[in-house]
């Protein structure tokens, strides 16, 4: 990737930051997109919010990556994986680090696709890859349906595809936002081709809100960065002292929701996004909705999606599904 077509990219990534900035927050009740979390520092944050004791979720899966890794290979024949926000990198490494051990010989190619709007996240994830023979990466910082079209031009051989969407990242859609992002999904994708999805499950109430609002307040610090990056990148002047974190479980909604809830009477300027806000105490900007599921359930969405279930792997102590699937 060229400096030249990279600042482009980033400017037009700042330019849409903007737009949805503008949008969003002038919503009652006010938002923010929570893939604008991850900035450099939004994404260090969250790999350590994945360290820390209470949020059982990365864990889980790196535990059924590495027990079930082998009948992963051993269903899906493909040559070609696409990540969409893969992180840090480490799940796909124990993925890979499992081919050998399912009969694949160390001397096939493996192209490998991530997809990250994080330059950061991208640049981790490709570095942990970078060790690992005969593995070929292609980096795409863009929104996840670019880069999914950017995978399929780029796509050279006739084998398979294993697409990942781990995380439970899937959580961050609101029900008709999955189905539509699922089906977007399958239709970047040739019939055969596998899809590996995690899910968090629905667990006792105090687990979760101890997962979104931990102890030591390093979700706090995630949540809260989202308008330190407002003010760096679109010049705002958001008192950040001046908003608290807070987690709570919508069990009709079957949710965790985040929310930055105002301190005190503020008037904020985005001048990037042509916006002059108001905010009084004790409003709240709903920053991200993370959906919980019971295990059909997640069989029946990718269903709906057209996808067929191949096998599904559940962590029961920690309440966490993988659920492979081929798109038919």
């Amino acid at each position: 990737m060229s400096t030249q077509h990279s600042v482009a990219q980033n400017e037009a990534l700042t330019a849409q930051f903007a737009v949805d900035v503008q949008y969003y927050l002038a919503q009652q009740p006010r938002q923010l997109p929570s893939h604008y979390f991850y900035d450099a520092l939004g994404s260090a944050l969250f790999d350590a919010i994945c360290r820390l004791p209470w949020y059982r979720i990365t864990r889980a899966e790196l535990r059924l990556l590495a027990v079930h890794g082998r009948d992963i290979w051993r269903h899906a024949a493909f040559d070609t994986i696409v990540e969409l926000g893969g992180g840090s990198g480490e799940k796909l490494v124990t993925l890979l680090a499992m081919r050998i051990d399912a009969g694949r010989p160390a001397s096939t190619s493996i192209d490998v696709h991530l997809i990250d709007v994080s330059a950061s996240a991208l640049a981790q994830s490709a570095g942990a890859l970078g060790g690992l023979g005969r593995v070929h990466v292609v980096t795409h910082q863009a929104p996840y349906e670019v880069g999914l079209a950017e995978a399929g031009v780029a796509r050279a051989s006739a084998g398979g595809t294993l697409t990942l969407f781990l995380g439970s990242n899937i959580g961050n859609f609101d029900p008709p936002g999955a189905d539509a992002f699922l089906v977007g999904i399958r239709s970047a994708l040739t019939r055969g081709d596998a899809f590996l999805i995690g899910a968090d499950l629905v667990k006792p109430e105090r687990e979760l809100l101890l997962a979104y609002d931990d102890p030591l307040g390093v979700t706090a610090a995630f949540n809260r960065n989202l308008l330190v990056r407002i003010n760096r990148e679109l010049g705002g002047d958001f008192d950040v002292n001046a908003f608290s974190h807070r987690a709570c479980w919508n069990g009709d909604a079957s949710r965790v929701e985040m929310h930055l809830v105002g301190r005190r009477r503020q008037r904020v300027r985005v001048p990037a996004a042509e916006l002059e806000l108001e905010f009084n105490e004790g409003e709240s900007i709903w920053t991200e909705s993370s959906y919980k599921y019971q295990p059909d359930g997640v069989v029946r969405m990718l269903e709906r999606a057209g996808f067929g279930l191949l096998e599904q792997w559940v962590d029961p102590d920690a309440g966490f599904a993988l659920t492979l699937v081929e798109a038919l």
